[in-house]
């Protein structure tokens, strides 16, 4: 059974799925959580503090998965690759591991001005560059514990690119419906001149 403090997370995490944050009252969160409001401002102080922790647990979660996919894979020379993958599914399964991320935060997600505020106390999640660091470091040290796992430097390279192209996907994510006059692929100029030209006989 969750504790009250993960049953308060988990029910703000339902609940800014279906409204923006600035809609999301305490009372209510308490209430699915089944605890009272009390009980909610003893464990994260302020609506601030509860956007602070559930924006924390997403970067905890986004990390623990690095760590765990890595280490399932170490042996497959698909390191680098996984972390791709898992960074890209991350973002798209969790808007504020994709915030997070890029820093990109919109209208419905906790205002970065509130959740960066706790630095000092240790209560803050991570910044985009702070995340990105601690994920490839993360991502490094788990493919380094492998059997082969290489030389570090080059590792470490293959890593930053792998997450360089994640985010690249994830900022602009790939469009499988083409866009309206775009449905058909272009040609290049020589297929164009070959298809208007009539065929020409070959002299005997």
């Amino acid at each position: 059974m969750p504790s009250a403090r993960e049953a308060l997370l988990d029910s703000a995490h339902s609940a800014l799925s279906t409204l923006p944050w600035n809609a999301v009252r305490m009372v209510d969160v308490a209430a699915a959580a089944g605890v009272s409001r009390q009980t909610l401002y003893n464990e994260f102080g302020s609506k601030d503090g509860l956007a602070r922790a559930l924006v924390r647990r997403a970067a905890d979660g986004y990390l623990a998965g690095v760590e765990q996919r890595l280490g399932d894979h170490r042996t497959r020379g698909e390191g680098p690759a996984e972390l791709a993958r898992w960074t890209v599914r991350a973002a798209r399964a969790d808007v504020l591991v994709k915030a997070l991320l890029t820093g990109v935060w919109g209208d419905r997600l906790p205002g970065p001005g509130g959740l960066f505020a706790g630095r000092r106390t240790g209560t803050a999640p991570p910044t985009p560059t702070e995340l990105f660091t601690l994920a490839r470091d993360r991502a490094v040290a788990a493919l380094g514990r492998g059997p082969a796992p290489g030389d570090p430097a080059r590792l470490e390279l293959a890593c930053e690119i792998a997450l360089r192209l994640a985010l690249s996907c994830t900022l602009v994510p790939a469009d499988p419906v083409p866009a309206p006059g775009l449905n058909a692929p272009n040609r290049t100029a020589a297929d164009r001149s070959r298809r208007r030209s009539p065929a020409r006989s070959t002299p005997a």
